[in-house]
């Protein structure tokens, strides 16, 4: 049985934001099967633990039929080759955002000739929106509820009472 063309949005999440959930919500009427590819991140500090990123993920996952989450290390590349994936999808939020995403679609595709990049923009009113600013502006005090869900923010603010 074809389970159809596979999409992997990859990312680190940390944490997801209402940004993400947008082009995952869209990503999953354009494609019959979208993977949430949760990066390990050896390369980064993160604020959320890999399982904390994975059940954020997997919150915004369960509102679409199609839509299912995993963690990944090592190239998206083979990752996404394993799974099946004839897509890759990647949010750009800005002319920044475009210039690195082209390079490193063009990377792939010299890696994974048969893997198409599609490039997403977000709503309008979500662009502005990055994990690195909705984390510094909720270690600050900020109010970030506008955009991330609700069990996200519950999480910022158990990390920032912590703090």
């Amino acid at each position: 049985m074809s389970r159809g063309v596979i999409a992997v949005y990859p990312g680190t999440f940390d944490p997801i934001t209402l940004g993400h959930e947008d082009i995952v919500r869209r990503s999953s009427r354009l494609f019959d099967q979208v993977i949430i590819a949760v990066a390990v991140a050896h390369h980064k500090k993160t604020l959320f633990t890999l399982d904390e990123r994975l059940e954020l993920a997997r919150d915004t996952a369960g509102r679409y039929d199609n839509v299912s989450v995993e963690p990944f290390e090592g190239l998206v590349r083979d990752f996404v080759v394993a799974r099946g994936g004839r897509a890759m999808v990647r949010g750009v939020r800005g002319v920044v955002d475009f210039d690195y995403e082209s390079q490193l679609a063009g990377m792939n595709r010299n890696l994974a000739p048969d893997v198409e990049t599609v490039f997403l923009t977000p709503a309008a009113t979500l662009q502005s929106i990055s994990s690195t600013l909705i984390r510094e502006i909720s270690q600050l005090g900020g109010d970030v509820a506008p955009y991330v869900a609700p069990l996200v923010l519950e999480r910022l603010l158990a990390k920032r009472s912590r703090a």
